[in-house]
């Protein structure tokens, strides 16, 4: 029986990630310059707090159009109970969490503390690897 890879063997490290403090304007501006579509927020002490998207972002730009003032904090904004999943989870039961779910990417925990961050596209590459179902290239 083949061993079914984990979530932590596929997922990102290098995360970027915001304060509930951070100037909305100023989270904004570094997810459109690294082409990503949310980041992780954690507090002080590390700990996952929320989650800040494009979405999320959408309301501030809105709240801006109609009032001319582009205040506030990633706090004000936030998704507060973000979805996670574990980093011993297996790839299988990843992928099932992401066909359930409307997201594209999932903070992960070991621990109750955040370790990283999985997309699809890592579980889909983590599984076609697994099976060699198709060579991945990063090209596209």
């Amino acid at each position: 029986m083949t061993k079914v890879p984990l979530i932590r063997d596929y997922m990102a490290t290098n995360l970027i990630t915001f304060t509930p403090d951070t100037e909305i304007t100023r989270a904004m501006n570094v997810l459109i310059d690294a082409k990503i579509s949310g980041a992780p927020v954690v507090d002080q002490a590390g700990n996952l707090v929320g989650i800040l998207s494009k979405k999320d972002c959408l309301k501030a730009a809105l709240n801006a159009a109609y009032y001319q003032d582009w205040g506030g904090t990633v706090a004000d904004y936030m998704s507060t109970q973000p979805e996670t999943l574990d980093s011993g989870l297996d790839l299988v039961k990843a992928a099932e969490a992401f066909l359930k779910s409307q997201y594209r990417r999932f903070p992960v925990l070991s621990d109750g503390r955040l370790v990283g961050q999985v997309s699809r596209y890592d579980i889909l590459k983590g599984l076609s690897e697994q099976w060699g179902a198709v060579e991945v290239n990063r090209a596209f």
